[in-house]
């Protein structure tokens, strides 16, 4: 299994073009139809978005004169899987450590 995470690259976009402040970027949306306060804009450029509007990133790429593949380059990962449980939830191998934090039942061994 692969989990698929995305480098967001608006901030290095930005600087490219000379502009090193975020309210750089608030006229330049108004003038193409995105009212986003400045606090919005912040968020934008300093963090990663989970969720932009495709009229938000089309206006982007239009005031900075690049494309979609620019701001964002997604990559992939191994992720890591889970071991297989057995229908009573039990580990197939019983000396593994239970993955939900559940105590396992104690085994007793008479001599």
């Amino acid at each position: 299994m692969r989990a698929v995470k995305y480098t967001w690259n608006l901030r290095k976009l930005m600087a490219d073009r000379g502009m090193f402040a975020t309210s750089d970027l608030v006229p330049l949306l108004a003038d193409r139809g995105v009212e986003l306060s400045p606090s919005q804009v912040y968020r934008l450029v300093t963090g990663t978005p989970e969720r932009l509007s495709l009229h938000v990133l089309a206006a982007l790429c239009d005031a900075l004169e690049c494309e979609p593949g620019d701001l964002i380059e997604p990559y992939t990962i191994a992720a890591t899987t889970r071991p297989k449980r057995a229908a009573g939830g039990t580990s197939h191998d019983s000396d593994a450590p239970s993955t939900l934090g559940r105590p396992r039942r104690a085994e007793v061994f008479r001599e």
